[in-house]
C-alpha cells in the first residue's frame, strides 16, 4: 500500500512536469526549459513505474534485468539516432517515432486481451463480471484500432517525408467510401468482439485498421504533410492514453491525453492558418497532383547573380527573409544568420517571415533559425509580417515555394486556393533562391517566379548566400 501511494504521488509530480513542459514549449525563449521539464517528468515516471512493477513481481531480479535490457537497447538506439539525425531529417524521424507508439498500443492491446489478469476473458483469461468486462473489451478494441491506424499512417508519412515514395496523393476510386466502409465494418466487429470475446474480430479489425491508416495518409498530398505529422502526433497520444486504460496506468492516460489534445489543437491551428477544413485534410481532400505550368503560359523568368543581389541589399533599408524547406536541405541557416548580422550591422532592418506550415514539420524553420542564433524578436509569424511587404525593399525567398504562391490568393482553380500565404510579391524586389524551376512539394507551379519584380537566383542556397556575403 505504501509503495502504491508513493508511486501515485510520483505520477502526480511527473504529470505536473509534463504540463510545465508543454507550457515551456509554447515559446521560443522557454523551449529549452520546457524540454528539461519533460525530461525530469519522464525520469520520475520511469523510476516510479519500474519500482511499482518490481514490487508486484514474484521474480524481481529477472524482471529488473529484462526491463534494464529493454531500456538499454531502446536508449542506445535513441542516442545513436539523436546524434546522427540532421535537422532536415527531423520530420521523418518524428513520424517514425509516432509509428512506434502506435505499434506499442497494438501489442499492449493484444497482451491485455490474452493476459489472465487483464479481465478480457480471452484465451485463458479469467474475465471480469458484467459491465467492467465490456468496458475493458471496448478499451482493448479501440486501443488496438487507434494504434494500428497510427502505426501504418506514420510509416507512410515517414516514407513521403524521406522521399522514399512520391508525395503526391494516392487517388483510389471511391476512396472516401472505402474509408467509411472500414469504419462501419470495424464498428460491426466491435459488437462481435464484445459479444463473443473472440480474438477473430480483433485480428480482422487490426488488419482493416492497418490498411485504413495506410490509405488515410497515402491519400493526403505533400502540401498537407506538416498537418499530417501534427495529426499523427495527436493519434499517438490517444493511442498511449488507450494503452494507459488497458494497463490501468493513470500517468499514461494523463500523458497520452496531453499529447493527443495538444496535437489536435496544433492541427486545428495549422488548418485554420491554411484556410482548410480539418476533416477534409484528414480525408485526403487536398493536395491533388497537378501541373499548372504545363498548360499555363506565365511568361519568362529573369535571373540574377549573387553580385546583383548584393547590390540590391546595399541600397535596401528593409529586408524580409522567408525561408522554406529548401533552406533546411541546403543547411543554409548559418550563412543566412551571418548575412542577417552583416546587414543589421549596416543599419538595415532585417526580419524573417515564417509561414505556419513552412518546412515539413510545425515550427521547423523556427528551430533552424534558433539553432543558428538568429534573434527571436526578428522572427515573425505570417500574420505579423504580411502587412509590411508593401514597405519592404527586398524579400529573399530562400527555399520556399508553396507558402509564397500568389495563386492561392488569385487563382480560384488552384489546389491551394484560399490558403493564406506570405504576400512577398507586394515588395519592391523579390529574390527567389531555387535549384531549378521545378514545382514545390505540393506540385503546384508558382506565378511569383515570373513577376516583373521577381528574379531567380539558381543554385545551392548555402553557396549562393555565401557568394552574397563575399560580394558584400
Amino acid at each position: 500500500m505504501v509503495t502504491t501511494n508513493v508511486v501515485t504521488a510520483a505520477y502526480i509530480v511527473a504529470a505536473v512536469f509534463f504540463v510545465l513542459s508543454l507550457a515551456g514549449l509554447s515559446k521560443h525563449e522557454s523551449a529549452e526549459e520546457g524540454n528539461r521539464f519533460g525530461m525530469i517528468g519522464m525520469v520520475i515516471a520511469l523510476v516510479a513505474t519500474v519500482w511499482l512493477t518490481l514490487s508486484r513481481s514474484s521474480q524481481a531480479l529477472s524482471t529488473l534485468l529484462l526491463i534494464l535490457l529493454a531500456m538499454g537497447i531502446g536508449g542506445a538506439i535513441g542516442v545513436w539516432r539523436a546524434r546522427r539525425v540532421e535537422m532536415t531529417q527531423m520530420p521523418e524521424l518524428v513520424a517514425m517515432l509516432h509509428s512506434f507508439v502506435g505499434l506499442a498500443a497494438v501489442l499492449v492491446g493484444f497482451n491485455s486481451f490474452f493476459e489472465p489478469s487483464g479481465g478480457a476473458g480471452g484465451a485463458g483469461g479469467a474475465g471480469a463480471a458484467g459491465g467492467s468486462e465490456v468496458i475493458h473489451l471496448v478499451e482493448v478494441f479501440l486501443g488496438v484500432f487507434i494504434g494500428a491506424v497510427t502505426f501504418t499512417g506514420s510509416i507512410v508519412a515517414f516514407l513521403k517525408l524521406s522521399a522514399r515514395i512520391k508525395s503526391t496523393p494516392l487517388m483510389l476510386p471511391a476512396r472516401h467510401w472505402l474509408n467509411l466502409a472500414a469504419l462501419v465494418v470495424s464498428a460491426l466487429l466491435l459488437v462481435w468482439f464484445v459479444r463473443e470475446h473472440s480474438v477473430v474480430p480483433l485480428v480482422l479489425m487490426t488488419v482493416i485498421a492497418l490498411a485504413f491508416g495506410w490509405h488515410l495518409v497515402a491519400s493526403i498530398g505533400g502540401g498537407d504533410m506538416p498537418v499530417v505529422v501534427s495529426m499523427l502526433n495527436s493519434y499517438s497520444g490517444w493511442a498511449a492514453a488507450a494503452a494507459g486504460f488497458m494497463l490501468g496506468n493513470d500517468l499514461l492516460i494523463v500523458t497520452g491525453a496531453l499529447v493527443g489534445a495538444s496535437g489536435a489543437i496544433l492541427s486545428y491551428i495549422m488548418c485554420k492558418a491554411m484556410n482548410r477544413s480539418f476533416v477534409s485534410v484528414i480525408a485526403g481532400g487536398f493536395g491533388q497532383e497537378v501541373s499548372l505550368g504545363e498548360d499555363v503560359d506565365y511568361g519568362e523568368h529573369r535571373e540574377i547573380t549573387a553580385d546583383g543581389v548584393a547590390e540590391l541589399l546595399r541600397d535596401a533599408k528593409s529586408v524580409v527573409i522567408t525561408p522554406g524547406y529548401g533552406m533546411a536541405v541546403a543547411q543554409a541557416q548559418y550563412p543566412v544568420a551571418e548575412l542577417t548580422k552583416k546587414l543589421r550591422d549596416r543599419g538595415v532592418d532585417v526580419r524573417f517571415g515564417i509561414h505556419p506550415v513552412a518546412g515539413r514539420l510545425p515550427g521547423h524553420m523556427n528551430v533552424l533559425l534558433a539553432e543558428a542564433k538568429v534573434p527571436y524578436d526578428i522572427v515573425l509569424e505570417m500574420d505579423e509580417i504580411n502587412d509590411d511587404f508593401p514597405e519592404t525593399d527586398v524579400v529573399l525567398v530562400i527555399g520556399a515555394n508553396d507558402t509564397v504562391n500568389p495563386a492561392a490568393a488569385e487563382d480560384p482553380g488552384s489546389p491551394i486556393a484560399g490558403m493564406p500565404v506570405l504576400e512577398v510579391w507586394n515588395a519592391r524586389d523579390v529574390i527567389v533562391f531555387k535549384r531549378s524551376m521545378a514545382t514545390g512539394y505540393a506540385g503546384v507551379q508558382n506565378p511569383l517566379f515570373f513577376r516583373d519584380n521577381s528574379q531567380m537566383l539558381f543554385g545551392d542556397a548555402k553557396e549562393r548566400v555565401g557568394d552574397i556575403l563575399s560580394a558584400l
